[in-house]
């Protein structure tokens, strides 16, 4: 859930997903060579802060652009609901108001979507997280900050404002119940819109895909049968994949709390426990595999906030979802 970067240590997960599917991609292209074989198209661009890439096999060119045009198109278009960088954004506007009239139909729906995966982790997952995150970042900003962190009664002040269930959300309007509050959509909105395209493409009868649009989602694997491959990286060594997973019409999202680190020792990160104020410490990182991307997305990011013994039955009660959670001291539950 993070749009700036107050220190020069960011490590993009959404990238160390990317390259392994990638490298897979390119593993099969000398056998794309005859011209009976579908071709493989690849279009990358930055989304919401992070690198996107979408991947589909189709044997006519302007056919396969002319259908990737359109799904940047509408990527660009839902950024403009969703983006915290922009200030003319559905969601910075809302930011601002404290309210917003006449919302967009795919903010109400996410906002929706959201509430529902706060109440299935017990609050662990909230979007209403952005004044932690503008204190911590404020905080860190300043050379004599105190690497403790800020301190515990603006901690508790920015807590105040934390409560999904205190943003009113209807087609007419979208509303805080008090002062003070922010949302951010980065823990779920990317999974939103890789499912968006994702179904675009389906739609238009493309059969062999892997969207990155922050997360991955895959509509079956290569065109000779062989599964997407998908690489989790190891935090410490992210050049290496602890785990490679096969992915067939399945969605993968990855939160760590190496993603955005506020001090140079790691203490405090992106990722905020919305009982506490404070960063989390269970994992180092924490892969969800659902049927859709909004699942998994929103479900790593609110998974990082539970302990195991928590976590594992939020997994186990959604039919379709699988976890990798590996501790910060090395141990993995699957």
């Amino acid at each position: 859930m993070t749009e700036r970067d107050p220190i020069p240590r960011r490590l993009n997960r959404r990238r160390f997903l990317q390259i392994s599917a990638t490298a897979a991609a390119g593993a099969v292209l000398p056998a794309l060579a005859t011209v009976s074989r579908p071709r493989l198209h690849v279009r990358r661009g930055v989304l919401l802060g992070a690198e996107t890439e979408l991947q589909l096999y189709h044997p006519d060119v302007e056919t396969a652009r002319t259908a990737i045009d359109a799904c940047f198109s509408e990527v660009r278009r839902l950024e403009t609901i969703f983006s915290l960088q922009r200030p003319d954004s559905a969601l910075s506007r809302l930011n601002r108001a404290g309210s917003l009239s006449n919302p967009p139909v795919e903010l109400v729906a996410l906002l929706h979507t959201a509430a529902g995966f706060s109440r299935t982790t017990g609050g662990a997952f909230d979007v209403t997280v952005q004044p932690l995150w503008e204190l911590y970042a404020s905080h860190f900003a300043t050379v004599t900050a105190d690497p403790n962190g800020p301190a515990l009664f603006d901690i508790q002040r920015a807590l105040a404002c934390v409560d999904y269930r205190q943003v009113e959300v209807s087609h007419r309007l979208v509303a805080f119940n008090q002062l003070g509050m922010a949302v951010t959509l980065n823990g779920i909105a990317q999974g939103f819109i890789t499912d968006r395209v994702t179904e675009m493409l389906r739609d238009r009868g493309f059969e062999h895909v892997l969207v990155n649009m922050g997360e991955m989602r895959a509509l079956r694997g290569h065109p000779d049968g062989i599964p997407w491959r998908v690489g989790i990286a190891d935090p410490e060594q992210p050049w290496r994949s602890l785990h490679t997973l096969p992915l067939i019409n399945r969605a993968i999202a990855t939160s760590g709390a190496y993603g955005t680190l506020f001090d140079a020792d790691g203490r405090h990160h992106h990722l905020f426990d919305p009982h506490t104020g404070n960063s989390p410490h269970y994992y180092c990182s924490v892969s969800v595999i659902a049927p859709d991307a909004t699942t998994a997305d929103a479900l790593s990011t609110g998974l990082s906030a539970l302990a195991p013994e928590a976590a594992l039955p939020v997994v186990n009660a959604r039919k379709g979802v699988s976890a990798i959670l590996i501790g910060t001291d090395g141990k993995i539950w699957t």
